[in-house]
């Protein structure tokens, strides 16, 4: 897996987690800074490793 950060149109700033087959897992939010989309990345880098599963489906 990877982070693709890339800046929008508005120029603001989203990263995709990418599969290794090259589909997007998950879209963050906009970010007004680049520097904020990626300490957002590393904190899910350094946290979700351990990350559990919430079920909360029926």
């Amino acid at each position: 897996m990877k982070f693709v950060v890339k800046e929008t149109s508005n120029g603001q700033f989203r990263f995709n987690l990418v599969a290794s087959n090259g589909q997007v897992v998950a879209t963050s939010e906009s970010y007004q800074q680049k520097a904020s989309a990626m300490s957002t990345i590393a904190s899910i880098q350094k946290s979700a490793g351990g990350a559990t599963v919430d079920d909360q489906t029926s």
